[in-house]
Order: C-alpha cells, then sequence, then structure tokens
C-alpha cells in the first residue's frame, strides 16, 4: 500500500460516534480526487471512555502508486 496522506478521525464522546460517518463522507467530499488505498478501524476503552478511531491512508490525484 502506497500513500502520499494519511486522515485520522478519532473521537471519544458518543454523539461524536453518531456523527462521525457524516464528518468522514464531508471530508471526503471535499476532496474528490484522492484515492482511499487503506484504512484502519481501531476501538480502546477504559472504565470510563470508549474511543473510536478510523484511519484512512490516501494517495493524492496525480500521485503514482
Amino acid at each position: 500500500m502506497r500513500f502520499t496522506g494519511v486522515k485520522v478521525f478519532s473521537t471519544t464522546l458518543a454523539r461524536d460516534r453518531e456523527q462521525l460517518s457524516d464528518r468522514i463522507t464531508g471530508w471526503l467530499r471535499e476532496r474528490p480526487g484522492i484515492e482511499i488505498v487503506g484504512r484502519e478501524v481501531t476501538q480502546s476503552s477504559d472504565m470510563e471512555f470508549h474511543c473510536l478511531t478510523i484511519t484512512l491512508f490516501y494517495r493524492e490525484p496525480g500521485e503514482k502508486a
């Protein structure tokens, strides 16, 4: 997987987790030429908080693989 950029979306608040997909969709719409070449979804928690992180690996338009 060759990439030229990484974007991390992360939240610990329940209401923000519910809106995370909308944030990602909005970010992608603002960058119509990028190519997503990989992704990782990570969840972690402790006694009080649950953290959800979605990491996107992408290639800018015109960048060679």
